[in-house]
């Protein structure tokens, strides 16, 4: 994360009075490397050299933490997938289909500790209670007794720190889940104090990394005793020790934080209606003035759990729809299967119908260029335009999700555009003329389609 080209000298201090200084020198950045992503334009995202940076993410939540086949299988899933972002959780998890150790684990055990992790079988850890998330309702063994949070694991941390690095390499932004409260082992019960120093440490080894962001908590509402204040307290590590200032947020469960916070710089926001989900982007991004990512909007999958089991068709009309409100979407796979390994928790091989079609929709926003605002439109569509962002190719969208209009009818007087069906599902781009002032586009009466005016002229009369 240097950054300006030449020669850096580094001093390392350490606390027993030695020192040792070395020099680093600094070249151009490869060619496909463009800086840490920024806020851009209020409510989009660009590198630091510029380029638009338009958010497509997954959720993995515990992906790293698994065995070495599946990792290697998430990675050529990623690469194979439009992905440019993905969250996943620093601490192990513990949770409905999540419910085997990881590898290791991120602080030393204490020496005189009884606990020992064969205490708890499998069959235990199914019928422990549970809270009506799915997470488990009872503490397991006293954290203070088990592990040391002064002294975290390196190999644990080395490991996620190269997952980062090849992640980079992919493109792909890692958004990393500081805190989470589905947890057995007592790691979402530190105190503040060792909260922090957990931080610290986490700060100060990743964020040397360009394709990081720090998700302060995914549903913070759902930590037990821990309070606004204590989330502002750690927000206040974070800032300090991070001198790259990569980008921040915080994931609620039902109950919204205040994003319009100085240290958040974007909205990471799940959804608290049951149907209304990208049409409240309209809502949030007046409300905070910032970049809206509906980082869970549900999951493409089968699941018992209403959270898990919305259609492809549903997924992809999602995304859709926060686009064009001018916000973005996130991904995530929840499908049963007898293996185990389902995508939003695991990683492994992607299984639905959505990605292909987000791949089409990614496409789509890198033709479009620029920054895609919302305009008023019927109440049966939504709207948006990159005027004023993209010169070079000026466009309007609409789309109608949902819906299955035959034709719709525009009025547009003194201009001319050429005119483009978009099948969002069948992801075909069919060109229906060259259209002046009153003109009517036929349409197929199928749902999730769009229609783009590109090539926009003003014509004098």
């Amino acid at each position: 994360m240097p950054s300006y080209e030449g020669t850096y000298e580094c001093t390392v201090f350490t606390s027993w009075g030695e020192r040792e200084t070395v020099e680093v020198r600094v070249g151009k950045p490869k060619e496909n490397s463009h800086g840490p992503v920024r806020v851009a334009n209020t409510f989009h995202f660009a590198y630091d050299d510029g380029k638009a940076y338009y958010p497509m993410g997954t959720t993995c939540y515990v992906w790293e933490l698994q065995n070495e086949e599946t990792q290697e299988e998430t990675y050529r899933s990623l690469a194979a997938s439009p992905f440019n972002k993905i969250r996943f959780c620093i601490f192990p998890k513990h949770y409905v289909y999540n419910l085997k150790e990881p590898a290791c684990y991120p602080f030393e055990i204490r020496e005189t500790s009884p606990w020992k992790r064969e205490d708890y079988s499998e069959e235990f850890l199914n019928s422990a209670p549970r809270n009506r998330f799915g997470g488990i309702d009872v503490m397991i063994g006293e954290p203070d007794e088990v592990w040391d949070f002064s002294r975290p694991n390196p190999a644990y941390f080395a490991h996620i720190e190269n997952c980062i690095v090849r992640l980079q390499e992919m493109g792909i932004q890692a958004d990393l889940i500081l805190f989470h409260p589905y947890d057995r082992w007592g790691f979402s019960g530190m105190n503040l104090e060792q909260q922090n120093a957990y931080l610290r440490y986490v700060v100060n080894r990743f964020s040397a990394y360009q394709n990081v962001w720090w998700a302060m908590a995914n549903e913070y509402d759902l930590f037990r005793g821990k309070t606004i204040a204590d989330w502002e307290a750690n927000a206040a590590v974070v800032c300090k020790y991070d001198p790259y200032r990569h980008l921040r947020s915080i994931h609620n469960c039902m109950t919204m934080y205040d994003h319009s916070k100085g240290w958040i710089t974007h909205c990471s926001i799940q959804r608290i209606d049951l149907y209304r989900t990208a049409e409240n982007v309209e809502i949030w991004r007046p409300q905070y003035g910032k970049p809206c990512v509906l980082d869970e909007i549900a999951y493409e999958g089968n699941l018992p759990h209403g959270w898990g089991n919305i259609s492809g068709e549903e997924m992809t009309r999602r995304f859709w729809e926060a686009y064009t409100r001018g916000g973005y979407g996130q991904h995530g796979e929840t499908y049963e299967n007898e293996d185990g390994v389902i995508w939003w928790s695991h990683g492994g091989r992607l299984k639905g119908s959505s990605p292909k079609r987000l791949a089409f929709l990614r496409q789509i926003m890198e033709e479009n260029g620029g920054y895609m605002e919302p305009l008023p439109a019927s109440f049966d569509e939504t709207c948006c335009t990159n005027e004023g962002s993209n010169p070079a190719k000026e466009c309007i969208l609409y789309y109608y999700g949902a819906n299955r209009p035959c034709r719709r009818s525009f009025h547009y007087p003194d201009q001319a555009f050429d005119v483009e069906v978009i099948d969002t599902w069948n992801m075909t781009v069919t060109f229906a003329g060259r259209k002046t002032g009153d003109f009517t586009v036929e349409l197929p009466s199928q749902p999730y389609m769009a229609i783009r005016l590109t090539n926009r002229e003003k014509i004098s009369k």
